[in-house]
C-alpha cells in the first residue's frame, strides 16, 4: 500500500556506468529477464492446474516464485544475510521498504503474498508479475473497505502469509518512517485477531565497496529504469540483510495503533547491529 512519496534532503549520488558495467548490464539483464519471465510462464502453466484443483490453496506455485527470487540474487551477485527465522504461525509480515529489490529479497527466504495498491496491477510487466504471484491489491475507495477486509480474511484463513510495507513508501534505507495504521484494522476483526500473528522484519542494505550507504535505496523521483541499470552494473555488489524478529500475537494489543506502534519500534530496532527484538 503506497502513500505520499518520500523525499530525502540528500540527493542520490550520480553513478557513472563504465564500459565493463554496460557489459554486466547486458549479461545480467538477459539472464535476469530470462529467469523472471521464464519463471512467470512456468508459474502460469502450473496455476492453470492448481487453481481449479486447489482454489485459494497454492501448494506449488509459491516455490516457483521463491526459486526465481533466489536465482535473481545469484545473477546480480548480491549476498543475502538472514538473522532470525520466518514464523511458522498463521498471519502476516511487515517490513520497512527500501527498494524494488525488497520483493525479491523477502520472497527468496519465505513464500509471501504481497499487499499492494491497486494501481500496480495496471503497470506493464510488474503488474503481470504481481497478479500471477497472488498479490492482494488494495483500492483506496472507502466503498471497497468491507470487500477488501473479507478478501484479507479469506486469504489469511486459507494459510496465506500476507506481507505489506506500513511506511507506505520506499526510502533510502537509512531510517524507518512512521507506520500507517489503516491496514492493521483488518487484523483486529473478531474473526481474525485471536488466530493471527504478525512478524516484523527489518531490511538492511549494505552498499558496494566505495559507494554511499543509500546505494540500493529507491525513493523520491527516481525512475525504475535507471535504478535497475545501476544495480545491474555494480561490481562488486553489496548485500541485503533480513532481520526476522519474534512474531507478536494480534490479540495482545488493544487496537491497531498500539499494534502498529510496537511493530514499528521492533523494525526500527533491527538497524542496531546484532539486536533482535
Amino acid at each position: 500500500m503506497a502513500g505520499p512519496t518520500w523525499h530525502s534532503d540528500t540527493p542520490a549520488d550520480a553513478y557513472k556506468i563504465t564500459a565493463a558495467g554496460w557489459l554486466r548490464v547486458g549479461l545480467r539483464g538477459l539472464c535476469l529477464g530470462g529467469v523472471v519471465f521464464g519463471g512467470l510462464l512456468i508459474l502460469l502453466l502450473v496455476r492453470m492446474i492448481e487453481r481449479p484443483v486447489c482454489g485459494l490453496g497454492r501448494p506449488v506455485t509459491p516455490y516457483i516464485t521463491q526459486t526465481v527470487c533466489r536465482m535473481a540474487f545469484m545473477i546480480l551477485g548480491m549476498k543475502r544475510l538472514v538473522r532470525g527465522a520466518p514464523m511458522r504461525e498463521r498471519g502476516a509480515v511487515v517490513a520497512n521498504h527500501v527498494s524494488w529489490l525488497d520483493i525479491f529479497a523477502l520472497n527468496s527466504v519465505k513464500r509471501f503474498y504481497f499487499v499492494s495498491k491497486s494501481e500496480v496491477a495496471r503497470w506493464p510487466g510488474i503488474g503481470w508479475l504481481a497478479r500471477a504471484t497472488g498479490t492482494v491489491f488494495i483500492d483506496r475507495d472507502p466503498k471497497r473497505a468491507k470487500a477488501q477486509t473479507q478478501q484479507f480474511q479469506d486469504r489469511l484463513l486459507a494459510g496465506h502469509k500476507l506481507l505489506f510495507f506500513p511506511e507506505g513508501t520506499s526510502t533510502d534505507g537509512q531510517q524507518v518512517l512512521s507506520f500507517k495504521t489503516t491496514l492493521f484494522q483488518a487484523f483486529m476483526t473478531p474473526e481474525l485477531q485471536d488466530k493471527l500473528f504478525i512478524q516484523p522484519v527489518t531490511l538492511i542494505y549494505h552498499p558496494p565497496l566505495g559507494q554511499a550507504a543509500h546505494f540500493y535505496g529507491w525513493w523520491g523521483d527516481m525512475d525504475f529504469g535507471s535504478h535497475m541499470l545501476k544495480t545491474l552494473a555494480a561490481f562488486p555488489q553489496g548485500s541485503v540483510e533480513l532481520v526476522y524478529h519474534d512474531p507478536v500475537r494480534v490479540n495482545a494489543y488493544a487496537n491497531r495503533k498500539e499494534l502498529a506502534a510496537d511493530l514499528e519500534q521492533r523494525v526500527r530496532a533491527g538497524h542496531t547491529p546484532h539486536e533482535l527484538r
